[in-house]
């Protein structure tokens, strides 16, 4: 129909997201990176195989560190609280649910990182001549990456 918009020939702006911890309500962040998996190669040539070249196999999946970093608001620990827990060998491992949505904030796109646990906290920088916001940074480990077009 003539002035109708499809919205599936563009691609989605990377600006407007959402980040669930575990049964957390939503939590803003500013930026999160290192959402990538890869895995390994396997080369493996039989001993009688007239080709000099070897087979290629997939091996065992990796996943990287995903860094997210948020502004530090009054009275908000919680992921300091998370990340002490670790000091007292119980690790809460949580599902972070990483989605980018569209318009009208319904996902388009999500990243489940499943047992998720912090493995770095870093605070915000310090300056008496500065007037940037203080942000935080979290970086957590998990264990699998699901990628879902919902």
């Amino acid at each position: 129909m003539a002035g109708e918009v499809q919205n599936d020939i563009w691609p989605l702006p990377k600006f407007y997201f959402s980040v669930q911890l575990g049964d957390d309500t939503s939590v803003s962040f500013q930026e999160v990176d290192g959402l990538e998996t890869e895995t390994q190669v396997i080369e493996y040539r039989h001993g009688n195989n007239p080709s000099f070249f070897p087979i290629k196999m997939p091996g065992l999946g990796k996943v990287g560190n995903v860094k997210m970093r948020k502004g530090i608001f009054i009275n908000d620990a919680r992921f300091w609280d998370w990340y002490n827990e670790i000091k007292m060998n119980t690790i809460a491992r949580r599902t972070v649910i990483i989605s980018l949505l569209d318009e009208q904030g319904a996902p388009k796109m999500t990243w489940t990182l499943n047992n998720a646990w912090p493995t770095k906290l870093s605070g915000t920088d310090l300056k008496s001549e500065g007037n940037e916001v203080a942000v935080e940074s979290l970086e957590v480990a998990f264990e699998t990456l699901v990628v879902a077009a919902p």
